[in-house]
């Protein structure tokens, strides 16, 4: 194990592996249940994709784990599973196995351009300023996800906002704005509890502090009624609806019937692209923002990913890894298969190499038979280890002239956006598009990089087909 995974030569163990893995796992163990309940709506029987997300989060991070030997872990992804419900099958009316047809073919292309190189040549063009602030940015991300699972936002009408009617008439707007929630429920006062307890844990240096504070603060919440077990069906009864999902992608409907109609052809290709497009930089974003602080993607690593054939840096690895974690959750029935940025939840734990990520994988293998208990764990129990963790990650923003508004309006929109939209590629996207309107008017268009400039028009043209569909 010593050999295979080099833990010495990263500077970790066994112990704090196990721990780190234990940590991420439960950090994101929310979407074993919370995935099936989303694509269920388009039609897809809730136990299949139960399975169907288990089994592509156990591939994909048995293979970020084995082959890249990095601490990521990988599940379908929150936001694009929405994309894949509400906007390809409610909203333009695709079947939901032409949906998952897309995802696979999303895939593929994510497998070309990784292989290709297209990848590493996006983080190579990619503005040293502009990592910091893609790195702070996924802190904030992180912490904002953090807040709204402990409860701690409520949502009120804003009584500033106004309507103009077509008649003229002024009215109030019921437009929501973020205030604290009042300290009135169970589940919230216990994510406090957790987050005291977390910080207390840190500052008086408990190994596996986070970890700690997540079982704590779970089993404190058992006689509060916070803590209990979830609903679920029964590991037999999802067997028998997983063949209802597999393969269902290249079926009719399916792959067989998405390009049989020429007048659908654009929306079908539109749509793939903005598939790829948001998972494709997802993974770039995450990469970036925990792998260069943490030291997991060395400088060294990420210039003999630049100049190295083949794949033999971590960084060329975990990319593929990623790319092809998605076609294989489409063949088995799930939206767009991703890397996690609560993986910097285990990361923060200390988690340096691939055995870290093959925790994470054992126990969602685990939680196929154990879903009920698993799922017991409350959003107030992880909520805490997500704001810590984003809080560790701010320190990516020291590296960053805010004094110079050249390297801070870019830095600014990358870094913030990312939880204003609550999305990592849209907060790439506007970090790409203000910098290159920065350099163009200064009169330093020849600093950006060609990749950079196409990058940034393939984010406009998405956001403008966005606003058509």
């Amino acid at each position: 194990m010593e050999n295979f995974f080099k833990l010495k030569e990263n500077g970790t163990n066994v112990r704090t592996e196990i721990l780190a893995g234990l940590t991420t796992f439960f950090a994101m163990a929310y979407i074993i249940m919370v995935n099936p309940s989303m694509l269920a709506l388009s039609g897809m029987p809730w136990g299949a994709v139960f399975l169907a997300t288990i089994i592509a989060s156990i591939i994909g991070t048995l293979v970020m784990g084995l082959v890249a030997n990095v601490p990521y872990a990988q599940a379908p992804g929150m936001g694009l599973n929405a994309f894949f419900v509400f906007t390809v099958v409610f909203g333009l009316g695709f079947t939901w196995q032409e949906a998952l047809a897309m995802v696979f073919l999303c895939g593929v292309i994510n497998i070309l351009i990784t292989v290709t190189k297209i990848r590493k040549l996006i983080i190579k063009a990619i503005p040293e300023s502009l990592q910091n602030a893609i790195g702070g940015g996924i802190g904030i991300f992180i912490a904002y996800i953090g807040v709204k699972s402990a409860g701690l936002l409520t949502f009120t009408s804003d009584p500033g906002t106004y309507t103009l009617l077509d008649s003229g008439t002024v009215i109030a707007d019921s437009s929501a704005v973020p205030a604290l929630a009042p300290f009135n429920n169970a589940s919230l006062l216990l994510a406090v509890f957790g987050l005291i307890l977390t910080i207390i844990l840190l500052v008086k240096k408990v190994r596996g502090a986070i970890f700690i504070g997540i079982i704590v603060t779970a089993v404190a919440g058992i006689p509060f009624g916070v803590t209990q077990l979830g609903e679920t069906i029964s590991f037999s009864e999802a067997l028998s609806q997983l063949p209802t999902t597999f393969l269902a992608a290249f079926g009719n409907p399916g792959l067989q019937s998405l390009f049989s109609d020429v007048s659908r052809l654009p929306l079908v290709l539109i749509t793939i692209f903005s598939f790829s497009l948001s998972d494709t930089f997802d993974t770039i974003g995450t990469f970036i923002g925990t792998g260069r602080q943490s030291g997991i993607f060395s400088d060294e690593d990420i210039k003999a990913m630049h100049t190295s054939s083949g794949f033999k840096s971590k960084m060329d690895k975990a990319l593929f890894a990623d790319a092809t974690a998605t076609s294989i959750g489409a063949i088995f029935g799930t939206s767009n298969t991703t890397t996690y940025v609560e993986s910097a939840a285990g990361i923060a734990a200390g988690g340096r190499t691939g055995l870290t990520s093959v925790v994470v994988a054992i126990l969602f293998a685990l939680s196929a038979f154990f879903a009920p208990v698993i799922s017991a764990v409350p959003s107030a129990a992880t909520a805490p280890a997500l704001i810590i963790v984003g809080i560790m990650m701010l320190s990516s923003f020291a590296d960053i002239d805010w004094k110079d508004l050249n390297v801070a309006i870019p830095a600014f929109f990358a870094g913030i956006f990312m939880a204003l939209c609550y999305s990592i590629s849209y907060g790439i996207a506007t970090g790409f598009i203000f910098y290159c309107i920065v350099k163009l008017f200064k009169g330093e268009a020849r600093d950006i990089n060609p990749v950079l400039w196409v990058s940034t028009i393939l984010f406009i043209i998405n956001f403008i087909l966005m606003s058509v569909i």
